[in-house]
């Protein structure tokens, strides 16, 4: 091979495929290094008995990736995908009070992302960090990824970081790794993920959606540019964009309605009945989910970079352009209005009286938004916020970028077999006490079809509440080893089979003693009603004892039952093994 390097594009129209690939042989090792145009890819190496042999088999890689399309290329030759940052202006507050801020974390860059949880704090930033906090500020770790972070989105106990270059990452892992690619023709400005499914709004006003497997589902493009809000739930898709906010079938159907709000759509929220829409002409406005009409506007001072509200929308909260946020009764009323004390909120969320913010120096700041608190702010009183440092010695983890190899698989593995399916790649579970026929979500980058007398190892799984997100469309870039761990040192993805509502279980042992006191005291409250002559009360007691023993019966039904229906803490929940039945 001339040159002992060959780089390879496939840069398809419309963007539907934007990858490189390159070998490259030193003596009797071949590198192979793989990935998306503009970004450091992935790299495997493998070492063969001669020189000869490594030439082969690299000339049969690239032989393999001719024949898919892939050409050669100069490095460099074609450009990244387009990014836009958003450009804001931040004037100082008019607001006569500053808020009880209770403490200040600067990332250092510019920061849009921001998810608060029940147990921590997320931030991301153009720098491409990702912060994890505790809600008293303490900084617990570190994620360094490719690319600027655009925004963080939760689906369930799932966390994920939409970056710059396309990836959206999944950081319910120790180890983050890429879960969705998207295509390199769409400029992205927000996401959000629902059950698995990404909604990507861009800068041409452009909806895309992909399913959980990384493929693409379908796109709509709204009347306006610009769109800065995606919002998402199980029966429609709320795009908002410089002409309004329109809302789309979940599944494509078509457009449900459109309603044209005051001034282009910056930022959006929703409830489970509204959405709620910031414009740049100093407003946030409450659309009704079902018709799109408009049921209150809060008016701001200033352009509204930012909302967010209360449980079931008992406050609105607003940042603007102007370093101030404000706090509103559900109708409209405006309650109070209080500078941040360190730029416009850019992302913010409400948890437990408190408002988490980004601000335009790079800042998460939670601020105190108790009446009692707020009070006292009005009044000119605020607690001293604490600014809180990083430690030296931070956890920080990024994703892996080299996939170490094994020769047969680790005794407590499972092991799965990658197979096609009208033409998709899926993976099925060979080990025993498995469903065989179902399909696992498993990365993409770390699958690729198998001969047909073989399986592939899936080593040690991490609990059930990190699962991975599936991908598929990258299966062909990836080198082909017998089998595959992670490097981020043993732990994997608990796979997901999507019926995880219907088969999960609850703790039995647990349900049993409860069901037991339940039993007694329905029988104790029944006799001593009929005793008192309460027959009504001891029919209601006599109902309730019946549903006890009924689920008491289920339960111990289901302990005798074993594992099957209540996995143990290494094992995913999965369809139960239903003895004596054929598996379908």
């Amino acid at each position: 091979m001339a040159g002992n390097t060959t780089y390879l594009e496939l840069s398809q129209d419309g963007g539907g495929a934007h990858k490189f690939y390159e070998v490259t042989v030193d003596g009797t090792t071949v590198a192979v290094r793989y990935g998306r145009i503009g970004a450091a890819g992935q790299v495997q190496s493998s070492v063969f008995p001669t020189v000869e042999k490594a030439r082969a088999a690299a000339a049969r890689k690239v032989g393999e990736k001719v024949r898919k399309g892939y050409a050669p290329a100069v490095p460099g030759g074609r450009a990244a995908r387009p990014v836009t940052r958003r450009q804001v202006a931040s004037a100082p507050s008019t607001a006569r009070a500053v808020a009880p801020v209770l403490w200040r974390f600067r990332t250092g860059s510019a920061a849009f992302g921001i998810h608060i949880g029940e147990d921590r704090c997320w931030v991301g930033n153009q720098a491409g960090d990702v912060y994890t906090l505790g809600h008293d500020g303490e900084v617990l770790a570190r994620y360094r990824l490719p690319d600027g972070v655009k925004c963080l989105v939760a689906d369930d106990f799932w966390i994920y970081a939409g970056c710059d270059d396309g990836t959206v990452y999944d950081l319910s892992a120790k180890v983050p790794f890429a879960a969705y690619e998207i295509a390199s023709d769409v400029d992205i400005f927000w996401l959000d993920i629902h059950e698995g499914v990404l909604n990507v709004a861009d800068r041409d006003g452009g909806l895309t959606v992909i399913d959980h497997e990384d493929e693409y589902q379908w796109s709509r493009r709204s009347s306006g540019q610009a769109a800065w809000m995606v919002r998402r739930d199980e029966r429609a898709v709320y795009h908002g964009h410089s002409a309004g906010v329109t809302a789309y079938a979940q599944d494509g159907g078509g457009e449900l309605w459109h309603t044209r709000t005051t001034g282009s759509v910056l930022f959006g929220w929703q409830e489970a009945h509204a959405v709620y829409a910031g414009t740049h002409r100093n407003v946030v406005q409450r659309l009704a989910k079902a018709d799109g009409a408009v049921e209150a506007t809060y008016r701001c001072d200033a352009a509204v970079y930012s909302c967010a509200t209360a449980p079931d929308g008992r406050y609105v909260f607003a940042g603007d352009s102007s370093s101030s946020v404000y706090c509103f009764a559900a109708d409209g009323t405006r309650l109070w209005k209080l500078g941040t004390g360190g730029g416009s909120a850019l992302s913010m969320q409400y948890l437990d009286e408190k408002l988490y913010m980004v601000t335009t120096d790079g800042s998460l700041v939670c601020v105190d938004a108790s009446e009692g608190a707020i009070a006292a702010a009005q009044g000119g009183t605020v607690p001293v916020p604490l600014d809180i440092k990083s430690a030296a010695a931070l956890p920080t983890y990024a994703p892996a970028t080299t996939v170490a190899t094994v020769s047969a698989p680790p005794a407590s593995g499972i092991v799965v077999e990658c197979v096609q399916q009208g033409g998709r790649l899926r993976v099925h579970v060979v080990s025993d006490g498995y469903e065989p026929a179902w399909n696992v979500q498993f990365p993409a980058t770390y699958a690729r079809q198998a001969p047909a007398t073989s399986s592939r190892p899936c080593p040690p799984r991490r609990p059930a509440s990190t699962a991975c997100a599936a991908r598929s469309s990258a299966c062909s870039d990836a080198p082909d080893p017998p089998a595959r761990v992670d490097p981020g040192g043993g732990r994997w993805c608990a796979m997901r089979t999507g019926n995880e509502p219907s088969t999960a279980r609850s703790p039995l042992r647990l349900r049993c003693g409860l069901a037991v006191f339940g039993l007694v005291c329905a029988a104790a409250g029944t006799a001593a009603f009929a005793v008192a002559g309460r027959v009504g009360w001891a029919v209601a007691c006599g109902l309730l004892l019946l549903v006890t023993v009924v689920d008491l019966t289920v339960i111990i039904r289901h302990i005798r039952q074993g594992p099957h229906y209540q996995p143990g803490r290494d094992v995913p929940p999965y369809e139960p093994v239903h003895e004596g039945k054929p598996r379908h």
